[in-house]
């Protein structure tokens, strides 16, 4: 956890029986008395967000504003927005894993490009009455434990072909050609069943990929207070040179790599 005077900001662990569900429970506590805003950086996944106490606004990098008062899911989270808490605001984000968000909204939620309310999705008012009942629990730890307990009933299984992509963890290969062929199903089937359930395509998740490795490469570089070599971030992600690795930077943050070197103290990761 981190502590900025009396604004507070943590994760929050998930049970052993969730870690197929769910990567990890983000809070922020706005105690000052000065607006905070802070830049989300794109995860690739949905989140459903709760709002304690005045109201949060989201931001995207067009400007548009969503104004936040009880709670939202949005996703899958593809580019940068930014997020600012009030005085006196408190924000409480649970970050669904792979195909999780779709286990419990369905997969045709991913066809709206959306940040809503969880209840629209379901047609029912019961994330309002969860959202009443957090309000009355003082403690994060105890709100997590709360919203677990609401939401286990909704879990669907998981699809098979799904469990295998989700699985598949070998970097060196095509997650697509391999499960078709163990399937014997066409390589365009596995990629609809990737885009249905998961809200993206392998393909963008591996472009995703390799640019997360270059934050992770550009962190480690500024965190031992060396200056930053772009050509090794270059050829250590696979860029094809430094005009690609610009322009994904300016797709995922709106930002070059040089203004994201400025503004990177102000940047939060979705992911642990």
């Amino acid at each position: 956890m981190q502590n900025q005077g009396t604004y507070n900001t943590g994760s929050i662990a998930v049970p052993a029986a969730f870690e197929e569900v769910f990567s990890h429970f983000y809070f922020a506590e706005n105690n000052t008395d000065q607006a905070i805003t802070h830049t989300l950086l794109p995860s690739f996944q949905t989140m459903m967000a709760f709002s304690f106490g005045a109201p949060i606004v989201l931001t995207t990098r067009e400007k548009d504003e969503l104004v936040m008062d009880t709670c939202l899911v949005a996703g899958p989270i593809k580019q940068a927005f930014d997020y600012t808490l009030p005085p006196g605001a408190s924000l409480l984000v649970a970050n669904f894993k792979d195909d999780a968000f779709s286990r419990f909204f369905g997969s045709a939620a991913f066809a709206q490009n959306f940040s809503t309310h969880p209840d629209t999705l379901l047609q029912d008012d019961c994330f309002t009455v969860l959202w009443k009942e957090l309000c009355h629990i003082p403690a994060m730890e105890d709100r997590v434990n709360h919203l677990l307990a609401f939401c286990q009933p909704y879990l669907r299984n998981r699809h098979p072909i799904v469990e295998q992509i989700a699985g598949f963890n070998d970097p060196n290969l095509s997650t697509v050609k391999e499960i078709s062929e163990k399937n014997q199903l066409s390589e365009r089937s596995v990629q609809m069943h990737h885009k249905k359930y998961f809200g993206y395509s392998a393909k963008e998740i591996a472009r995703y990929q390799r640019f997360l490795k270059a934050i992770e490469m550009i962190g480690a570089s500024t965190g031992g207070n060396r200056k930053v070599d772009w050509f090794d971030i270059i050829e250590g992600c696979g860029y094809y040179d430094q005009s690609q690795l610009i322009h994904d930077f300016k797709h995922y943050l709106h930002l070059s790599p040089t203004q994201y070197l400025k503004f990177q103290q102000s940047i939060c990761r979705q992911r642990d």
